[in-house]
């Protein structure tokens, strides 16, 4: 999936990549974090589609909003260690992981908040703001358009994008749609 991508990744972070899934298929049996359960379809379901995003993001600070098990934010951080990623969600079960992976995995990049994106405020904004699961694309970015810095971007991971782009806030343009 990695070569059909065309993504350059080191042995080092393929390893670090399968020790994040391998954390988190252990974890998971205990904290239901995610829906998946076999590791095979936790590479194409969480780990590739996660990577899929990297070609199309941009340096330099993030947020993951809503990252559930650190989907897709501790996959981006191994990828871009020279990037800031802060992890968010209000779950404190699933920071807790989020918490746990950083530690393990060695990821110096990563900060991790446990609280909710409406209430939460920060002294630095963010180049990008990213979700792969957090909500509709119009709540997306009306609950993190506090977050977002005056150059800032949002990048939201969907599916079938269509009706929801029709329903975003007034003046938010949409710059392109990969699929």
């Amino acid at each position: 999936g990695i070569a059909r991508m065309g993504l350059e990744v080191t042995t080092e972070q393929q390893a670090t990549l399968l020790d994040y899934l391998a954390l988190l298929h252990k974890w998971n049996e205990v904290y239901n974090l995610t829906a998946i359960r076999q590791p095979e379809q936790m590479v194409s379901g969480h780990l590739l589609d996660s990577l899929a995003v990297l070609p199309h993001l941009w340096p330099q600070r993030w947020l993951d909003v809503g990252c559930g098990a650190g989907l897709p934010g501790l996959v981006l951080a191994v990828m871009r260690p020279e990037w800031s990623f802060t992890l968010l969600d209000s779950n404190s079960k699933k920071t807790g992981f989020v918490q746990q992976a950083v530690i393990e995995l060695g990821l110096r990049n990563v900060e991790v908040c446990c609280e909710r994106v409406e209430l939460w405020q920060t002294a630095q904004k963010f180049d990008g703001i990213i979700s792969r699961a957090f909500a509709e694309a119009g709540d997306f970015v009306r609950l993190t358009c506090h977050l977002l810095a005056d150059a800032g971007h949002w990048a939201a991971m969907k599916g079938a994008p269509e009706q929801e782009l029709a329903r975003l806030p007034e003046g938010v343009a949409v710059e392109k749609v990969i699929t």
